[in-house]
């Protein structure tokens, strides 16, 4: 490897496919023509999908070989099989899966009489595991507790299982919904134990910091706070410029290829979603009253989440826009069901108590949660580096771009450069290169001081 052609192929030291039906397996590992591998924070589950080329195999039923066959038929492949993959970039870093993948889907096959083309799709354990499962009982407490019951207990989850503690206790019962859909159901009402924003508590999330993502990754699924996230410290550190790779600034773990951007500022979509201001009705059926709470980013989130940069969210759009509510929004407290309590006397005697306690505090953190989901999304770009396998989809990354000018430049941008959530990744390989792109996101401008990873 030189130090300029860090892209260079990888390694892909296993690709074995075992059969449903007999014993055998066969390795696929040079019949592979491209690998890509997907994760991202707003997937529930890891994703991939090959390229394959081969002519075929044989097999032995140890006096003579047999004649070579299409793995397709001859293995055979239905769907369901288990593949073991190992493979390493030019930094040796690997890129394994320990429970498997398993195949979901063949497609575009082009059979030949000597050589077939054809595509598979992989997904993990427990995207299959999911349409099998249903999340049925009572359950009571915190919602973080909730969803490791429903990962431990129901999908028998038994890799890495990263839950942020939750504050607010929330009752339901499952009614029959997957175990996937209600942990991201849930995700949307969960707000962080402490606070979120390093440093308060439970009280100074309520109204500021709600909002949980529910993802996979090859280690493992996370219950994270969006919050807390972006309080991580950067795990790498990405320049673009002109330099050649050898003249990489110090400090640097890589530079990067190119760059788009997505989006900046899309303030009519940010009026319509009332990313800024905005008007809930919260109708109260028992004592039918309703509450009108209007939540406006100025006067209600300041200093209660963890930004990506220092510019104030409130102070990247002109005042005259987020002055009055740009969406109205409606919601039906729950009063008076699912009291908590271990059996029906305590539940009657909890209600009786407490008559006009909601189940959910939804005043209090449904409007926060789904302004901090569009606030995360508010700049979005897309990098392409030099294959890296140890990026995964909710890391922490820094990235410095150059400041346009009309003249040779040096200096970064300070308002496009600093830390970034890596939204989505795919890691992708063929037997000429390997690259990783990644899809950034991050929710205000200005590069914070420090970022030691």
């Amino acid at each position: 490897m030189t130090q300029d052609a860090p892209e260079q192929a990888g390694n892909i030291a296993k690709f074995k496919i075992s059969s449903n039906f007999k014993g055998n397996a066969v390795d696929m590992s040079a019949a592979v023509q491209e690998f890509n591998y997907y994760e991202s924070v707003l997937s529930n589950t890891i994703t991939a999908t090959a390229i394959i080329m081969e002519s075929g195999f044989e097999t032995s039923d140890g006096k003579k070989a047999t004649p070579k066959q299409s793995t397709l038929d001859g293995l055979p492949i239905r769907g369901g099989e288990r593949t073991d993959i190992l493979i390493t970039d030019t930094r040796q870093n690997e890129l394994t899966f320990p429970k498997g993948l398993y195949i979901n889907r063949v497609r575009d096959s082009v059979p030949g009489t000597q050589t077939d083309l054809y595509s598979l799709d992989f997904g993990s354990r427990e995207y299959f595991a999911n349409d099998m499962t249903r999340v049925v009982k009572r359950y009571e407490g915190k919602i973080s507790d909730h969803v490791e019951s429903i990962l431990k207990d129901l999908l028998k989850v038994d890799g890495k299982v990263d839950i942020d503690p939750t504050a607010v206790p929330y009752n339901f019962i499952g009614n029959d919904k997957k175990p996937f859909y209600t942990c991201t159901w849930l995700a949307s009402k969960a707000i962080p134990e402490d606070g979120g924003s390093g440093g308060g508590d439970a009280g100074s999330a309520i109204g500021g910091a709600a909002g949980f993502l529910f993802y996979q990754t090859r280690d493992g699924f996370h219950f994270k706070s969006i919050d807390k996230l972006f309080a991580e410290k950067p795990v790498k550190k990405y320049i673009f410029n002109n330099a050649s790779q050898s003249n990489l600034p110090a400090g640097y773990d890589e530079k990067i290829i190119s760059y788009t951007i997505d989006s900046d500022v899309d303030l009519n979509k940010n009026l319509l979603l009332g990313q800024y201001n905005n008007r809930s009705i919260f109708f109260n059926f028992l004592s039918f009253n309703y509450e009108l709470v209007e939540y406006s980013v100025e006067t209600d989130q300041q200093e209660k989440i963890t930004t990506a940069g220092t510019v104030p969210i409130a102070e990247t759009v002109a005042k005259e826009f987020t002055e009055s509510p740009s969406r109205l929004m409606t919601q039906v407290l729950d009063v008076g069901t699912l009291p908590p309590g271990k059996d029906m006397c305590e539940q009657l005697k909890q209600w009786k108590d407490e008559p006009t306690n909601p189940n959910y505090q939804a005043a209090d953190t449904m409007v926060q949660s789904i302004m901090r989901y569009n606030q995360m999304f508010t700049i979005k770009t897309n990098i392409t580096i030099p294959g890296d396998f140890t990026l995964k989809a909710g890391d922490i990354i820094k990235c410095d771009f150059p400041e346009l000018k009309g003249e040779k430049n040096k200096e970064k941008n300070p308002e496009s450069g600093g830390i970034y959530m890596i939204a989505h990744v795919c890691h992708r390989i063929t037997p000429r290169d390997t690259y990783t792109s990644l899809g950034l996101v991050r929710d205000s401008f200005g590069t914070k001081k420090g970022g030691k990873k």
